[in-house]
């Protein structure tokens, strides 16, 4: 029968649908220290960008090849975020628990930093995997290109939020979300940046010749601290 041939579409299908299960049974495991999640979170970007990209993915030796490579610079990305996450957490706990009435405009822009932290870390980890920058460039170019993406980067927040919706109101589908809870909302994301990512990689490869070119064959990285200029441009989105 064709449709079991290798190459057919159901096979192909059914080969994507078995490394993101895979994928998200290792990114669970490495995420069991918590410390070590941000690695885990880059390396999952880093296979399910190659899979939408249909490159040659070998999905366990790719998935640690990726999580040593990031996870120094990962791991402060993650302390960085999880600490911005906490605090506020804290506030907002405070907020709502205090007896204290706080203004309308304080509240406001505690919103807008609980959003635009979101926002920056569903790009972060995603530019992480692909860009080779400092820490504190990386969160802030994460954060320009979730806002020239802005509604696919809502539509990205309500990808990742799904999962645990199902996870707190649908019991009876729990298996389903330790199966495919992280990388099937990453594989969506990924579907949706792809052609972004690609602009810019354009973009720079066009700016630096060769060289970058050869760079990232190398390191499946690109831009090297090159990045926010190429996010300047007005027809980037």
């Amino acid at each position: 029968m064709k449709f079991l041939d290798i190459e057919s579409p159901f096979m192909q299908f059914m080969g994507k649908v078995a490394d993101l299960m895979i994928l998200n049974l290792l990114t669970l495991f490495c995420c069991i220290p918590v410390i070590t999640a941000g690695a885990a979170f880059t390396a999952m970007h880093y296979q399910v960008l190659k899979m939408v990209r249909n490159e040659e993915c070998y999905v366990v030796k790719g998935y640690f090849k990726a999580f040593r490579q990031n996870f120094r610079q990962a791991t402060a990305i993650w302390l960085i975020m999880l600490f911005i996450g906490l605090v506020l957490g804290g506030d907002f706990y405070i907020m709502y628990r205090s007896e204290i009435e706080f203004h309308v405009i304080f509240r406001a822009i505690m919103g807008a930093i609980a959003v635009f932290t979101v926002f920056t870390l569903l790009f972060v980890f995603p530019a992480q995997a692909k860009f080779a920058n400092p820490v504190f460039r990386t969160i802030k170019n994460a954060l320009a290109m979730s806002i020239l993406q802005a509604p696919k980067t809502v539509l990205m927040a309500v990808l990742y939020l799904i999962p645990p919706v199902v996870f707190i109101f649908i019991p009876n589908i729990i298996p389903l979300v330790i199966l495919f809870g992280f990388t099937l909302p990453a594989y969506l994301s990924a579907k949706l940046y792809n052609k972004f990512f690609l602009k810019l990689e354009e973009r720079i490869i066009a700016a630096n010749g060769d060289q970058e070119a050869e760079e990232e064959n190398e390191e499946d990285k690109i831009f090297h601290d090159k990045l926010e200029q190429s996010l300047e441009g007005k027809d980037i989105g």
